[in-house]
């Protein structure tokens, strides 16, 4: 029931972090105290760097293994999750969102025409699409004539495949109206390849070629370097300072309009002082 990359994440902590410490004992006889000393061994853990697991994988190594109890509970008669007990370890951290302006990512886009490739992937910046939805385009999915593109799939490389699967929520299953200079630039970067198919790939890259040209581009372009996944917040921030709704944007990106309104309440503008001036209006009978 659950998408292979998941699954993958999953069976790496279960075979790297929790089968090593666990493997030999029954699942009902390992005590709070025993999950307690697993904490203490993976919150005492340093890399070659002597870094230590992130608050968060850690909250991730906890939620794994609680988990597996809750599965013996809900199924198999065990009399209660010594996990639960125990307390979780770590937390969830959010990550700072960075953002470009329009002009930082306009200085970047320019130093990218270049290499045609890159700066027509880098475009679709224009439609807010997460970097897996972006990879997995093919021809099939624009129609020039509405000026739209449909993302109904994600890519992945797992295990050295390629990966296509349905996209990360049900909402992400959108039709995104490109602007009309997008329209003309995606039909441009259509005519320069030799026998496209409407199946096949439009961006026939990886991850971390993306990821190379992103450092490439920013240092020559002089603005700061930020993560593939930061310019769908830069396009959504541009959303937020032209006036749209959070419940707007959120169609046009794939998201919950609770969770826009809740990641990026900061940059919506108070309407604080407005709501008290009407109030005050409203009470004097005004």
């Amino acid at each position: 029931r659950l998408k292979e990359s998941t699954w993958q994440t999953k069976e790496n902590i279960i075979q790297q972090k929790i089968l090593p410490y666990f493997k030999d004992r029954k699942i009902n006889e390992i005590t709070t105290k025993d999950v307690r000393a697993w904490q203490n061994e993976m919150l005492a853990y340093r890399n070659e760097e002597n870094k230590p697991y992130s608050s968060s994988y850690l909250k991730t190594l906890h939620n794994q293994l609680s988990a597996i109890f809750n599965y013996a509970v809900r199924f198999y008669d065990l009399r209660s999750n010594p996990a639960s007990k125990a307390g979780n370890m770590g937390s969830e951290e959010r990550k700072e969102m960075l953002f470009w302006t329009k002009e930082e990512y306009q200085k970047f886009s320019e130093v990218m025409m270049d290499k045609p490739l890159s700066y027509y992937a880098f475009q679709i910046y224009w439609t807010g699409i997460r970097e897996g939805e972006l990879l997995a385009l093919t021809p099939a999915d624009f129609d020039f004539e509405k000026g739209t593109v449909k993302i109904s799939k994600t890519y992945q490389r797992l295990k050295g495949q390629d990966v296509i699967t349905s996209p990360k929520t049900k909402k992400s299953n959108r039709t995104v109206q490109m602007p009309e200079f997008l329209c003309t630039e995606m039909q441009e970067f259509f005519a320069m390849q030799y026998g496209l198919k409407r199946r096949d790939r439009i961006f026939n890259i990886t991850k971390s070629y993306l990821h190379h040209e992103m450092d490439r581009g920013s240092k020559a372009a002089g603005v700061k370097r930020i993560r593939i996944h930061d310019l769908r917040h830069s396009h959504i921030s541009l959303l937020i300072d032209m006036g749209f709704s959070a419940v707007a944007i959120a169609d046009r990106v794939g998201h919950e309009s609770i969770e826009i309104t809740y990641r990026y309440a900061h940059l919506f503008p108070s309407k604080q002082k407005e709501m008290a001036v009407k109030l005050d209006f409203m009470n004097k009978g005004v």
